[in-house]
């Protein structure tokens, strides 16, 4: 009875001692992808894409407001065969211009994907290499705001910044 006793308090010792042993760490991972160098030309590189995108929304909107100042300016003279192949042209200019917003919005986001998606690999690779290389049982993401509290634990931005050689 007495040995029953003394092996269930070992086994209970052994449990709390492996919950111990068990380390979390923390990063902001917002900080990191703005000290990636990577994060500055994709950054430069989508906004010179979004504008180039906006440059020819505006080519088109300019467009569809010269001729429809054309046209109010000459409707009362225009025969109504005119009248009505002008008001079907400006119709579909308008909905190409619906279209092609619609259409830059879809490009942008594939295009944000393509410049974003290796960064953010290569950023959660090098946290995934320092976590099992430290023997990180948890690291919890501290950019995202959802642990409201936690025990202490260790900041490895220090050791993912040195993994992915950054400053």
């Amino acid at each position: 009875m007495k040995f029953l006793k003394y092996v269930t308090i070992l086994i209970l010792l052994c449990g709390v001692t492996v919950a111990n042993a068990q380390k979390f760490g923390h990063i902001n991972s917002a900080d990191l992808l703005q000290l990636m160098p990577e994060i500055k030309k994709a950054d430069s590189t989508l906004q010179a894409y979004q504008k180039q995108l906006e440059d020819q929304n505006q080519t088109m909107i300019t467009e569809f407001q010269t001729k429809a100042a054309s046209f109010q300016k000459d409707e009362a003279t225009m025969p109504d065969a005119v009248k009505e192949v002008k008001q079907q042209e400006l119709q579909d200019l308008q909905t190409r211009i619906q279209q092609f917003q619609q259409g830059a919005q879809d490009k942008f986001s594939t295009k944000k994907e393509e410049l974003y998606s290796p960064i953010l690999k290569r950023a959660e690779d090098g946290i995934k290499a320092v976590a099992k290389e430290s023997s990180y049982a948890y690291v919890f993401d501290t950019s995202a705001g959802a642990v409201v509290y936690a025990q202490e634990s260790d900041d490895i931005m220090p050791l993912v910044k040195k993994k992915l050689g950054l400053k």
